[in-house]
């Protein structure tokens, strides 16, 4: 029986598809790229982008200013002005809701759109989308479609049931050093030259294919390796961010999230289609506000530049930034020890963020009561967001997975229709 071949699946998935929903997708894409940037631990929305000042000390702590941002009737916590500069470029939605307290279960449900409690493990959304723009779809760049800054969360699998083709290539390392220590790319303490020779130096000893040059294994082995090499090669000029001025990179901000956010606008610009910064620090059980003097400074600089950047580039109409944690933190307040001005898990009601690729600009979608507990109107939920993400780029957020096994597998749960519900179409830049 012969083995079927990957354009196969894709056959037998349109048909079943045709069986299932009727005519197929006829969604044209708006976006071509995606960075997510993941706020690990959870921010909180009340000191972010759902401020509640009149809400109270027990709610606010000393966060109990807002700013005007500059699309009136919009504003934001005051902690964050240059992103109250460029409302306009983004919109925000204040009413995400899951009710998952435990990072792993909303960490998955949020990458997902599926509940953990179904049996089978579903892909995250940077790996549908490398299944869908990648290899598979003609994706010719030598750096891997999804890329992860800079280290992997492990609270969730990324592929789940897809395989190791669509696994991210983890950079480790740090941007803000010289070099940027990238797994397998770039070496500390290793120069270019040095690199070459020992390349030179494996092929001359591996002197064995010369006797039979036209085995199969040799020819596969050596392309492989031309790969490998040529990755080496592109990914040492794509990650080098000493060739970006000095300004730019100060616009930023010189720390590691900052340049986390210039390397995946080169990536994005160099054809890059699903870039994940897993930027840590958002878990702020304890001291909460010490650790936001640090946090949102830092957040603020880099983000703004990220979407200006993109903006000035001609990039941000094609490429989607949306900004979320696996849930927020609670609004009331832990002053007691051992948390001494903490926030918990919280996953009733959060906000998130998006910018570009289709996403209309300055909007607020939803909202939360008066004390940012619940959601007061148009609830959205994982799959809500996702499905959005997915119609941008033209894949069917009511389609389903190939699947060699012929197992009906959706890409994301039923999606509510209706007005108030479902899709964002209130901030998407299309006809329905």
């Amino acid at each position: 029986m012969k083995k079927i071949t990957i354009t196969g699946v894709f056959i037998i998935s349109f048909v079943s598809s045709l069986l299932l929903y009727g005519e197929p997708s006829t969604i044209r894409p708006r976006a071509k790229a995606v960075i997510q940037i993941w706020l690990w631990g959870g921010p909180s929305h009340l000191d972010t982008f759902d401020p509640k000042p009149n809400a109270g000390y027990d709610y606010c702590g000393p966060f109990d200013k807002t700013i005007p941002t500059n699309v009136p009737g919009i504003e934001i916590n005051a902690m964050l002005p240059n992103l109250a500069g460029l409302a306009d470029k983004y919109s925000i939605i204040r009413s995400m809701t899951h009710g998952i307290n435990s990072h792993e279960t909303a960490a998955y449900i949020m990458q997902t759109g599926h509940p953990s409690e179904e049996r089978t493990v579903y892909p995250g959304v940077g790996a549908v989308v490398s299944l869908f723009k990648g290899y598979d779809y003609g994706y010719k760049g030598v750096i891997p479609p999804y890329v992860i800054l800079t280290e992997s969360q492990g609270r969730f699998s990324e592929v789940g049931f897809l395989g190791s083709r669509y696994k991210p290539f983890i950079t480790g390392g740090d941007p803000n050093k010289q070099p940027f220590a990238v797994e397998g790319i770039i070496l500390e303490g290793i120069s270019e030259q040095r690199q070459r020779y020992r390349t030179e130096l494996l092929e001359g000893i591996d002197t064995l294919e010369r006797y039979i040059p036209e085995n199969e294994e040799f020819i596969r082995f050596n392309k492989s390796r031309q790969q490998a090499w040529a990755m080496i090669e592109e990914g040492k000029k794509l990650f080098d961010l000493s060739q970006e001025p000095d300004e730019l990179r100060e616009r930023y901000g010189k720390n590691t999230f900052g340049q986390s956010c210039l390397v995946a606008r080169r990536l994005v610009e160099n054809g890059v289609v699903y870039v994940t910064i897993n930027y840590k620090g958002w878990d702020t059980h304890s001291q909460h506000f010490q650790a936001m003097r640090q946090k949102l400074p830092e957040f603020d600089k880099g983000l703004s530049a990220l979407i200006q950047d993109l903006s000035e580039r001609g990039l941000l109409d094609t490429t989607i930034v949306w900004v979320s944690g696996e849930f927020g933190r609670t609004p009331k307040i832990s002053w007691e020890p051992p948390w001494n001005g903490g926030r918990g898990h919280y996953g009733s009601c959060f906000s998130f963020l998006v910018a570009g690729g289709g996403f209309k600009g300055g909007y607020v979608v939803g909202s939360s009561d008066e004390k940012g507990e619940y959601v007061k109107e148009r609830p959205v939920y994982p799959q809500d967001l996702l499905g959005s993400i997915y119609y941008l780029l033209g894949i069917d957020p009511d389609g389903i997975f190939p699947d060699e096994q012929g197992r009906n597998l959706k890409i994301l749960p039923p999606i509510e229709k209706g007005e108030g519900k479902g899709l964002l179409w209130e901030i998407m830049n299309i006809k329905k």
